[in-house]
């Protein structure tokens, strides 16, 4: 099944590590991802004040609501991440896991360093909308 997302890059802005924007081409789906949080399967929040540890969980969980929509992580069209810190190291831990679950996949994103999540010593959550081509 071909891909119904398209990738948008400019060779007149600047190098990035995501695409600028996305396209969704021709009759799809959409799947609204809530934000993935760190949280295991009996709703307690991992890896306290680890950010790294806390976006594998997120990535997991993410990838994880997606398939139970029929969709995976290289259908997403757009992710907005949050890390609940005013420390640009923890953006970019939180960017590098992040990255490594998307293999490359590089969506447009945007990256938010904000004051406070929902759940007790949740720093890092991930949001997405994925779209899927309609089967023919």
């Amino acid at each position: 099944m071909t891909p119904a997302v398209r990738l948008i890059r400019s060779s007149d802005l600047a190098p990035v590590q995501y695409a600028y924007a996305a396209v969704a081409d021709g009759p799809v789906r959409a799947v609204w991802a809530a934000g993935a949080c760190p949280l295991d399967a009996d709703g307690a929040t991992v890896c306290p004040g680890d950010v790294a540890g806390q976006t594998h969980q997120v990535m997991r969980n993410l990838a994880t609501s997606l398939a139970e929509a029929g969709a995976a992580l290289t259908d997403i069209a757009k992710t907005t991440v949050y890390v609940a810190s005013s420390d640009r190291a923890d953006l970019v831990a939180a960017w590098e896991v992040y990255r490594e679950h998307m293999a490359g996949y590089d969506v447009p994103s945007t990256l938010l360093g904000i004051a406070v999540l929902g759940y007790p010593d949740q720093l890092v959550e991930v949001e997405a909308v994925a779209v899927l081509p309609l089967p023919r």
